[in-house]
């Protein structure tokens, strides 16, 4: 009994250590009080969160290894659907291994080594400009930017108030204000689990876009809640679901397995970890 009153206290105390460190990250940005303490409610926000999905265990998630499928949406409807294996290790790299009609796709992001294949069109080169900042957005807007704190000196996190979502509830909705003016708005459920975030990004007509990530079906997996289900939204239409089969974290993972191949070939087989 003793020891889990210890252990108890332990967990308290890391969390109390959680909101400090924000606290002490922003207290000298605060012009006014008011500003200061809704800074103070958002660093409440995300403690109750990483609290939520796992506390110190989430927080020592090195890398994650989660199969599934990717679903793409029409009108509603799914017109096109690939398994694939997605292998991350934080906090900036990510290989993709997608499978659609037996040809293969991979998508590796890690730091300046970008690069893809596709077999179907027997293309293998290096990420565009464009695809590459599409990965940079799509780690900012990920709730684990924001929980992990990889946004310190890069942004600016806000309290943006309470906001409704189902029936007879609403979700606190935080906010990252980064320096290149990218904005992302983060909502959390009373029980501090994730459920939503949205930002506003340029598409290829220059035109704005509201883009939107929903988060489902949490299932604990080693003692860390994850979403099973993401559901991305464009101007509120339903464009693809990623549901997730397995998840698991902190396996032995080689670099080499980001590392751009001589011979394209060799990526035709099944990844090995």
């Amino acid at each position: 009994m003793k020891s889990n009153k210890l252990f108890a206290q332990l967990l308290k105390l890391s969390f109390s250590v959680i909101i400090l460190s924000i606290i002490s990250f922003g207290q000298n940005n605060f012009d006014k009080k008011d500003d200061k303490a809704e800074f103070e409610k958002a660093a409440a926000v995300v403690a109750k969160a990483v609290k939520k999905l796992g506390g110190e265990k989430y927080l020592n998630v090195q890398n994650s290894v989660g199969e599934g499928r990717l679903s793409l949406l029409k009108g509603g409807q799914i017109y096109s659907f690939q398994s694939f294996t997605d292998v991350i290790v934080y906090p900036n790299k990510e290989r993709t291994d997608f499978i659609e009609g037996g040809a293969k796709t991979v998508l590796v992001n890690s730091g300046e080594n970008a690069w893809f294949y596709d077999e179907s069109l027997v293309k293998f080169a290096d990420q565009s400009e464009t695809q590459i900042n599409n990965f940079q957005e799509s780690l900012r807007s990920h709730y684990n930017y924001l929980l992990r704190g990889d946004w310190k000196g890069n942004a600016e996190l806000s309290y943006a108030g309470r906001r409704p979502a189902s029936l007879g509830k609403r979700n606190d909705v935080l906010k990252l204000t980064f320096k290149d003016n990218f904005a992302v708005e983060y909502e959390f459920s009373d029980e501090g689990l994730p459920m939503k975030t949205l930002y506003t990004k340029l598409n290829s007509e220059k035109l704005p876009v509201v883009e939107e990530n929903r988060y489902a079906q949490f299932i604990l997996e080693n003692g860390i809640f994850s979403p099973f289900i993401i559901d991305h939204y464009i101007n509120e239409n339903h464009t693809f679901r990623v549901g997730y089969q397995s998840m698991e974290y902190n396996k032995r993972i080689s670099d080499e397995i980001f590392t751009k191949p001589d011979d394209p070939k060799k990526l035709r087989k099944k990844l090995k970890l």
